[in-house]
């Protein structure tokens, strides 16, 4: 039997924002995002979902460090997407999908299919991401996670498609243009932030450096 299209989340962009939305990365308002997508998420085809911009398809987005370091990868040229090929991200994450369990969940599962780890992470979300300047960033919202590895070792499953190693700011600095929009976003909200020093990289401002 051959499978039908992809099914994942969406909840309707005016739950969330107009038309356009923010740019950039918000950390307000966290502690109701988690009941908005229980209450107005639902699941449709993909395909559909890529052409509707009313809809905002909810993507975890995992920053993962190790105490001044950041996870950095590399998108080889074996990708299917050429315009990734050779882009740096500090994002691990997806598309949710029925049967994930909720966002946590979804990200858990895109964990274990990227990356290789004697352990799952403890994730906190810290923030909202959206890009509305984009055709593919304005029916997408990435739900930004952090997590520490905590000196513990980690590394890409799938290396003929990718590669990564923890890297400090300036490392990530140095690749900056040629980061995917995305991670340029959130590593640039890490560096504009004064109260944001490079020992807490991954842990932006707020919310996210007390935990909360």
């Amino acid at each position: 039997m051959t499978a039908g299209p992809e099914l994942v989340l969406v909840i309707p962009r005016n739950a969330l924002m107009g038309d356009p939305g923010w740019h950039g990365v918000r950390t307000d308002g966290l502690g109701g995002f988690e009941e908005l997508v229980t209450r107005f998420g639902r699941f449709i085809e993909r395909p559909s979902a890529e052409v509707d911009r009313s809809l905002k398809q909810i993507i975890p987005y995992l920053v993962l460090r190790d105490g001044e370091r950041l996870f950095l990868m590399r998108r080889t040229r074996a990708g299917a997407d050429a315009r990734l090929h050779e882009r740096y991200s500090i994002g691990i994450g997806g598309h949710l999908n029925p049967g994930d369990g909720g966002l946590a969940g979804g990200l858990r599962r895109e964990w274990n299919e990227e990356i290789e780890a004697a352990f799952v992470p403890e994730l906190r979300l810290v923030g909202l991401l959206n890009d509305d300047t984009t055709e593919v960033g304005s029916v997408h919202l990435g739900a930004v996670y952090a997590a520490d590895a905590a000196g513990r070792p980690v590394a890409i499953r799938e290396t003929e498609k990718l590669n990564g190693s923890f890297a400090t700011h300036a490392e990530i600095a140095a690749v900056v243009d040629r980061m995917e929009t995305w991670s340029r976003l959130v590593f640039d909200h890490c560096a504009s932030d004064p109260e944001s020093s490079a020992a807490e990289a991954g842990a932006f401002s707020g919310e996210l450096a007390r935990g909360d």
